[in-house]
Protein backbone atom coordinates (compact mmCIF):
# COMPACT_ATOMS: atom_id res chain seq x y z
CA UNK A 1 0.00 0.00 0.00
CA UNK A 2 1.18 3.57 -0.73
CA UNK A 3 2.00 5.22 2.23
CA UNK A 4 1.27 8.68 0.64
CA UNK A 5 -2.09 7.46 -0.55
CA UNK A 6 -4.73 10.29 0.55
CA UNK A 7 -7.25 9.68 2.97
CA UNK A 8 -10.96 10.42 2.14
CA UNK A 9 -12.75 11.01 5.75
CA UNK A 10 -11.13 14.63 6.91
CA UNK A 11 -11.41 15.74 10.18
CA UNK A 12 -12.70 19.52 10.99
CA UNK A 13 -11.93 22.31 13.06
CA UNK A 14 -9.42 22.03 16.13
CA UNK A 15 -9.22 18.11 15.27
CA UNK A 16 -7.99 19.29 11.71
CA UNK A 17 -5.54 21.67 13.10
CA UNK A 18 -4.04 18.74 15.11
CA UNK A 19 -4.26 16.63 11.65
CA UNK A 20 -2.52 18.92 9.90
CA UNK A 21 0.81 18.88 12.91
CA UNK A 22 0.61 14.84 13.22
CA UNK A 23 0.23 13.52 9.92
CA UNK A 24 3.64 14.71 8.52
CA UNK A 25 5.28 13.19 11.55
CA UNK A 26 3.55 10.12 11.01
CA UNK A 27 4.31 9.63 7.77
CA UNK A 28 8.21 10.36 7.96
CA UNK A 29 8.47 7.43 10.31
CA UNK A 30 7.07 5.36 7.71
CA UNK A 31 3.29 4.78 9.27
CA UNK A 32 -0.29 6.12 7.55
CA UNK A 33 -2.33 8.11 9.84
CA UNK A 34 -5.99 6.58 9.95
CA UNK A 35 -7.78 9.37 12.33
CA UNK A 36 -7.45 12.03 14.89
CA UNK A 37 -10.74 12.10 17.24
CA UNK A 38 -10.44 14.61 20.50
CA UNK A 39 -13.19 13.53 23.49
CA UNK A 40 -13.96 14.22 26.60
CA UNK A 41 -13.55 10.87 27.37
CA UNK A 42 -11.41 10.64 30.82
CA UNK A 43 -10.88 14.36 31.02
CA UNK A 44 -9.76 15.29 26.94
CA UNK A 45 -8.22 12.24 25.40
CA UNK A 46 -6.55 12.57 21.76
CA UNK A 47 -7.13 9.09 19.84
CA UNK A 48 -4.55 8.93 16.65
CA UNK A 49 -5.21 5.77 15.09
CA UNK A 50 -2.34 4.69 12.74
CA UNK A 51 -1.05 1.91 10.78
CA UNK A 52 2.02 0.31 9.39
CA UNK A 53 1.33 0.65 4.86
CA UNK A 54 0.67 -3.15 4.74
CA UNK A 55 -2.09 -2.52 7.53
CA UNK A 56 -0.12 -3.71 10.96
CA UNK A 57 0.07 -2.44 14.28
CA UNK A 58 1.78 -3.45 16.97
CA UNK A 59 1.75 -1.96 20.40
CA UNK A 60 5.50 -1.36 19.73
CA UNK A 61 4.29 0.91 16.59
CA UNK A 62 2.13 2.53 19.02
CA UNK A 63 4.73 3.31 21.15
CA UNK A 64 6.99 4.64 18.24
CA UNK A 65 4.04 7.01 16.45
CA UNK A 66 3.73 8.32 20.23
CA UNK A 67 7.33 8.57 21.13
CA UNK A 68 7.11 10.68 17.39
CA UNK A 69 3.94 12.93 17.90
CA UNK A 70 4.09 13.94 21.77
CA UNK A 71 7.11 16.54 21.58
CA UNK A 72 5.58 17.85 18.61
CA UNK A 73 2.09 18.27 19.90
CA UNK A 74 4.02 19.99 23.22
CA UNK A 75 5.59 22.42 20.76
CA UNK A 76 3.13 23.25 19.01
CA UNK A 77 0.60 23.21 21.80
CA UNK A 78 -3.12 22.74 19.78
CA UNK A 79 -5.08 21.60 22.65
CA UNK A 80 -6.13 24.46 25.84
CA UNK A 81 -5.60 22.52 28.66
CA UNK A 82 -4.54 18.73 30.15
CA UNK A 83 -5.57 15.81 28.16
CA UNK A 84 -4.28 12.05 27.51
CA UNK A 85 -2.27 11.19 24.08
CA UNK A 86 -3.73 7.41 22.97
CA UNK A 87 -2.07 5.99 19.67
CA UNK A 88 -3.81 2.95 18.85
CA UNK A 89 -4.22 0.43 15.94
CA UNK A 90 -7.56 0.77 13.81
CA UNK A 91 -9.08 -2.48 15.40
CA UNK A 92 -10.96 -4.92 13.35
CA UNK A 93 -13.70 -2.72 12.87
CA UNK A 94 -11.92 -0.37 11.64
CA UNK A 95 -12.72 3.20 10.17
CA UNK A 96 -12.58 2.77 5.86
CA UNK A 97 -10.35 6.19 5.36
CA UNK A 98 -8.62 5.72 1.87
CA UNK A 99 -9.99 4.12 -1.56
CA UNK A 100 -7.77 1.30 -1.07
CA UNK A 101 -9.43 0.36 2.19
CA UNK A 102 -12.57 -0.53 -0.09
CA UNK A 103 -10.75 -2.79 -1.69
CA UNK A 104 -9.14 -4.42 0.76
CA UNK A 105 -12.12 -5.25 2.75
CA UNK A 106 -14.34 -6.07 -0.34
CA UNK A 107 -17.03 -8.90 0.84
CA UNK A 108 -17.23 -7.05 4.26
CA UNK A 109 -19.85 -5.62 5.88
CA UNK A 110 -19.69 -1.60 6.70
CA UNK A 111 -21.56 1.39 7.70
CA UNK A 112 -21.54 4.41 6.24
CA UNK A 113 -22.34 8.27 6.42
CA UNK A 114 -22.60 10.57 3.63
CA UNK A 115 -22.09 14.34 3.36
CA UNK A 116 -25.29 14.95 1.58
CA UNK A 117 -28.63 13.54 1.47
CA UNK A 118 -28.50 10.12 -1.29
CA UNK A 119 -32.28 9.17 -2.18
CA UNK A 120 -32.87 10.88 1.02
CA UNK A 121 -31.08 9.78 3.44
CA UNK A 122 -27.27 9.93 4.90
CA UNK A 123 -27.01 6.90 6.67
CA UNK A 124 -25.94 3.22 4.85
CA UNK A 125 -25.03 -0.28 5.29
CA UNK A 126 -23.81 -2.77 3.12
CA UNK A 127 -21.53 -5.61 2.03
CA UNK A 128 -18.45 -4.27 -0.19
CA UNK A 129 -18.91 -5.62 -3.75
CA UNK A 130 -16.63 -3.81 -5.87
CA UNK A 131 -14.58 -0.51 -6.34
CA UNK A 132 -15.42 0.92 -9.71
CA UNK A 133 -13.35 3.79 -10.35
CA UNK A 134 -14.62 6.31 -7.76
CA UNK A 135 -17.91 4.75 -6.83
CA UNK A 136 -18.11 1.80 -4.58
CA UNK A 137 -21.04 -0.76 -4.56
CA UNK A 138 -23.01 -2.77 -1.66
CA UNK A 139 -25.33 -5.15 -1.45
CA UNK A 140 -27.75 -5.01 1.33
CA UNK A 141 -28.24 -8.21 3.05
CA UNK A 142 -31.60 -7.22 4.54
CA UNK A 143 -33.20 -6.06 1.72
CA UNK A 144 -36.62 -7.23 1.14
CA UNK A 145 -38.29 -8.98 -1.71
CA UNK A 146 -39.64 -5.74 -3.56
CA UNK A 147 -36.43 -3.97 -2.74
CA UNK A 148 -33.38 -3.47 -5.02
CA UNK A 149 -30.88 -5.18 -2.76
CA UNK A 150 -27.66 -3.38 -4.28
CA UNK A 151 -26.65 0.80 -4.08
CA UNK A 152 -23.59 2.60 -5.49
CA UNK A 153 -21.68 5.51 -3.50
CA UNK A 154 -19.33 8.28 -4.67
CA UNK A 155 -16.58 7.89 -3.05
CA UNK A 156 -16.35 11.43 -2.30
CA UNK A 157 -19.47 11.51 -0.96
CA UNK A 158 -18.63 8.93 2.09
CA UNK A 159 -18.49 11.05 4.99
CA UNK A 160 -17.81 8.15 7.64
CA UNK A 161 -17.36 4.47 7.22
CA UNK A 162 -16.64 1.60 9.43
CA UNK A 163 -16.49 -2.31 8.89
CA UNK A 164 -19.08 -3.89 11.36
CA UNK A 165 -17.91 -6.83 13.45
CA UNK A 166 -18.74 -10.13 12.37
CA UNK A 167 -16.79 -13.39 12.97
CA UNK A 168 -16.17 -13.35 8.87
CA UNK A 169 -13.94 -9.98 9.61
CA UNK A 170 -12.30 -11.54 12.93
CA UNK A 171 -11.46 -14.65 10.86
CA UNK A 172 -10.42 -12.49 7.96
CA UNK A 173 -8.44 -9.91 9.92
CA UNK A 174 -6.60 -12.31 11.99
CA UNK A 175 -5.66 -14.50 9.16
CA UNK A 176 -4.41 -11.82 7.56
CA UNK A 177 -2.56 -10.38 10.33
CA UNK A 178 -0.73 -13.99 10.72
CA UNK A 179 0.00 -13.88 6.86
CA UNK A 180 1.91 -10.00 7.00
CA UNK A 181 3.62 -11.31 10.12
CA UNK A 182 4.95 -14.48 8.59
CA UNK A 183 6.22 -12.43 5.69
CA UNK A 184 7.99 -9.27 7.65
CA UNK A 185 9.39 -12.07 10.09
CA UNK A 186 7.43 -10.53 13.12
CA UNK A 187 7.16 -12.53 16.14
CA UNK A 188 3.82 -14.17 16.95
CA UNK A 189 1.90 -12.42 20.30
CA UNK A 190 3.24 -14.48 23.11
CA UNK A 191 -0.82 -15.98 23.35
CA UNK A 192 -2.90 -17.41 21.02
CA UNK A 193 -5.33 -14.92 19.36
CA UNK A 194 -8.72 -15.13 18.92
CA UNK A 195 -11.76 -13.20 18.89
CA UNK A 196 -12.30 -12.34 22.58
CA UNK A 197 -8.49 -11.74 22.84
CA UNK A 198 -6.99 -8.15 22.73
CA UNK A 199 -6.14 -8.24 19.35
CA UNK A 200 -10.19 -7.07 18.47
CA UNK A 201 -9.41 -4.14 20.43
CA UNK A 202 -7.14 -1.40 20.19
CA UNK A 203 -3.45 -1.92 20.96
CA UNK A 204 -2.31 1.35 22.27
CA UNK A 205 0.18 3.41 24.76
CA UNK A 206 -0.83 6.41 26.22
CA UNK A 207 1.13 9.67 27.31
Amino acid sequence: MDIDEPRLVQEAGLEARITAIVEPVIRNIGYRLVRVRLSQMNGQTLQIMAERPDGTMSVVDCEKVSNAVSPVLDIEDPIAGEYNLEVSSPGIDRPLVRRSDFETWSGHVAKLETSRLIDGRKRFKGRIIRLDGNRVEFRRDDAAKDETDTFTLELGDIADAKLVLSDDLIREALRRDKALRKANNIEEPDEDLDEDDEFSGDNTADN
